[in-house]
């Protein structure tokens, strides 16, 4: 099923003006990059993601080589912002189990609810529809200083990977959040997920 953008957004003009101010896609050129997460061995898929696979099998299935991370320049961190503050403030954060019944339930918030997971599908949807990479847009699973599991989108770039967050407007360095890093997504296959490893600021060549 594709993205559904729900009308108030459409009214709001706030998506067509952030498409309308798109700009050039560049990558950078250097494969290694300081302040990239390094990643180890295969991890388990998180169950969401193996139910939310059975129901958009295609977007489970692409695999690409290797591509440079994305160059983060002036125009990319305004429209890295732009995305995030737009989702954050569109979307009402409703549990999983208030919505569909069950603890974990992947999906597009196409009504304007959702739990943390929806919207990471939703601002990585749109940043490809920019022509960002999936490689370079991951699903990401993390926990909070009190436990608590979350998932956040990271962007790879050449300053180092950055996440975005619902619960926090702001854009920053992965080793800034304050989270515990577990797994994400490879680069290299939208299916596979891989094991992060907590080294901060270090420099990073074939991570996945």
């Amino acid at each position: 099923m594709g993205l559904v953008i729900p009308r108030a957004w459409l009214r709001a003009g706030l998506l067509l003006g952030l498409m309308m101010s798109a700009t050039p896609m560049e990558k950078a050129s250097a494969d290694a990059v300081f302040g990239a997460m390094a990643t180890g061995q295969r991890s388990s898929i998180p169950v969401g993601h193996v139910e939310f696979c059975r129901r958009h099998a295609s977007e489970c299935r692409i695999r690409s080589d290797r591509v440079p991370p994305v160059l983060l320049s002036r125009g990319m961190e305004e429209k890295l912002a732009s995305v995030t503050q737009l989702v954050n403030r569109s979307i009402k954060p409703v549990s999983d189990f208030a919505v569909h019944g069950t603890m974990e339930f992947w999906s597009y918030p196409d009504s304007a609810i959702g739990d943390c997971e929806d919207y990471v599908l939703l601002k990585r949807r749109m940043l490809n529809l920019e022509g960002i990479s999936l490689s370079n847009l991951l699903i990401t699973v993390v926990k909070k200083k009190d436990g608590e599991g979350h998932a956040v989108l990271t962007v790879k770039t050449d300053k180092g990977d950055y996440v975005l967050d619902n619960l926090n407007d702001e854009v920053k360095l992965w080793s800034k959040t304050g989270y515990r890093f577990l797994k994400r997504q490879s680069s290299t296959d939208t299916g596979r997920w891989v094991a992060i490893l907590e080294y901060r600021d270090v420099l990073v060549g074939a991570v996945d």
